[in-house]
């Protein structure tokens, strides 16, 4: 489906807008609470750059697009919205879709600021045009390995779907906690019923289950047989990918969503900054802002600056990357050529492991600092 422009408090200025084009997954089955969230920050820095005038008098305007978690749409989404003209793209949550949207715009010479994909491999060559404010998930995923080694489970179950993704962050566990007396098993959780799988983590003697699948379906199943299942009672159920950060996850589970570690790109305290954007998201959204939608507040705010000082040439905006310094909500915003990593990379973001209490299941516990 084809989006309207935000609102973006831009009524009041003269002159023709800038226009940034912004991919996120609005329908199923993509990640649908993350790509609100997502959107509400980027919505949220668009009307707070106008009110401060703009972009040199001109006000910046969003024009949103869905993927819903398809790739293919996701790279037709950068066509059009390179014809529409837009100074750069922005946005997406999902990793494979990011992949194909930063494909595209490395192609077609359009400036990508990658908000919330954490794959490491984000294009296949290194790329001038593309940048990325969340944190690659080697770097994110190794530090969940050390939360795992800290708490004494080193027998690991990981409960996976064919993608790309969860493939390269089941060899990122193996790789960092193999050489630490580690070991990983994989179920495939589309030849596995979830009573099955619960049987399989008997006879494997796992002390952690790994949840690297979709939500709801079929992490939610997955977590209430393993709760139910009195076998597994000592069991670690972990979701290093972010499942249980929203809101629908305490909706759907209660109780059994709560004790499930998880990785989230906040520091231990937001400052004066991070406070203020918090409040106003809260106010947006009507509940607890993610971390998803800090990252896009600080997406628009790295690129509003990058435009005011660069203008809107893609070529000069792609130029600018490795000299952007611009305070955002969870600290000072930098893009560095990182080993291995292909895009212009923020390293580094905070990095917690944090789960849900389960003596009060919309309080998040901090568990491991990356």
């Amino acid at each position: 489906m084809n989006m309207p422009p935000s609102p973006s408090g831009a009524e009041h200025m003269d002159g023709s807008s800038v226009r940034l084009g912004a991919l996120v997954p609005l329908t199923r089955p993509g990640w649908v609470e993350a790509g609100r969230h997502l959107l509400a920050g980027l919505d949220l820095a668009v009307r707070e750059v106008n009110d401060a005038g703009g972009i040199d008098g001109r006000p910046l305007e969003l024009v949103v697009r869905d993927t819903a978690a398809d790739p293919e749409r996701a790279a037709a989404a950068v066509d059009e919205l390179a014809g529409l003209g837009v100074a750069a793209v922005v946005g997406e949550y999902h990793s494979v879709v990011a992949r194909g949207a930063a494909a595209r715009a490395d192609a077609l010479g359009v400036p990508f600021l990658c908000s919330s994909a954490v794959l490491d491999a984000l294009t296949e060559e290194p790329t001038e045009w593309v940048a990325r404010l969340a944190p690659a998930q080697s770097h994110g995923w190794r530090i969940y390995a050390d939360f795992l080694l800290g708490a004494g489970r080193r027998r690991i179950a990981v409960a996976t779907q064919a993608s790309v993704y969860w493939a390269s962050g089941t060899r990122v566990l193996r790789d960092h906690l193999a050489p630490r007396g580690g070991t990983v098993v994989e179920l495939d959780t589309n030849a596995l019923t979830p009573e099955a799988l619960c049987d399989a983590l008997v006879d494997h003697g796992a002390t952690a289950l790994l949840l690297l699948v979709g939500h709801p379906e079929p992490a939610v199943p997955i977590v209430r047989a393993v709760r139910g299942d009195r076998r597994l009672a000592e069991i670690l159920i972990g979701a290093p990918a972010g499942q249980p950060e929203f809101a629908e996850w305490a909706a759907l589970l209660g109780e059994d969503g709560s004790g499930i570690p998880f990785l989230r790109y906040l520091p231990e305290r937001l400052g004066p900054l991070g406070e203020r954007v918090g409040k106003e998201l809260r106010e947006q959204l009507g509940e607890a802002p993610s971390f998803v939608a800090f990252e896009g507040w600080d997406t628009v705010t790295v690129l509003a600056a990058v435009l005011r000082s660069h203008g809107t040439d893609r070529a000069a905006i792609a130029e600018s990357w490795p000299r952007v310094a611009v305070e955002g909500t969870r600290g000072p915003i930098r893009f560095s050529r990182t080993p291995g990593i292909s895009v212009w990379q923020w390293a580094w973001t905070p990095v917690q492991v944090v789960d849900r209490d389960p003596a009060e299941p919309d309080r998040f516990r901090i568990l491991h600092v990356g």
